[in-house]
């Protein structure tokens, strides 16, 4: 099975995806990840796209594709794959087409902006051992401390309100055209992607695709 998850910054598409990979036994495709490794391995099209980030720009759509076309002809997504985070624009998913590459279902995974500001400004992560935390439903037994090593929690830049105002005002603008794209298409499910217990969030995901 193809699947594309779809949602904003924060609606859970990194969670929900490594549980319906492990379930398909399929991999689960995140462009930041497979962009980073393309310039890791020094292919072709990676070590263009490392010319291009130490210029201090952003990827293209032509070299985001290129990078997306040569991850997915590895043997491991002979029996499917999970795409998080791409297609980003509708040129990307139009690129996609051409490609020949028959999406079976596009997952939109629904919260409010309201739940997303919430979940994100209120993470906190350990610098030293990486485990997460949450202001809210994970919280650490001492405030501040990470319960693991003693560490001292800090708030990701990335996670403060102002810059997740941006992310979000980049989706609505980018991503999110792509609903009514897939639509089009009818392949778009949509699953309310609300709350904190992601194998609960999940399971709609899971209910939704039939498996």
């Amino acid at each position: 099975m193809k699947l594309i998850l779809l949602g904003a910054p924060g609606a859970g598409k990194g969670s929900q995806g490594e549980i319906i990979s492990k379930r398909l036994n399929v991999p689960i495709i995140s462009t930041g990840n497979i962009i980073r490794e393309a310039i890791r391995n020094e292919t072709e099209v990676g070590k263009k796209a490392k010319a291009i980030v130490e210029a201090g720009k952003l990827l293209d759509d032509a070299t985001v594709v290129a990078i997306v076309e040569e991850r997915i002809k590895a043997d491991d997504c002979k029996n499917g794959f999970i795409f998080d985070g791409f297609p980003r624009t509708i040129p990307q998913a139009e690129a996609l087409d051409k490609m020949g590459v028959n999406i079976d279902k596009v997952v939109n995974i629904e919260v409010t902006d309201e739940e997303i500001m919430e979940r994100l400004t209120n993470r906190r992560v350990c610098p030293k051992c990486g485990i997460p935390f949450h202001l809210i439903n994970r919280r650490p037994k001492v405030e501040g401390i990470c319960d693991a090593c003693g560490a001292e929690l800090i708030h990701r830049a990335d996670d403060s309100a102002e810059t997740v105002k941006d992310r979000l005002d980049a989706y609505h603008a980018q991503t999110e055209p792509l609903i009514d794209y897939y639509k089009a298409q009818g392949k778009l499910l949509s699953t309310n992607g609300s709350g904190s217990d992601i194998p609960v969030v999940t399971q709609r995901t899971l209910d939704a695709l039939g498996i």
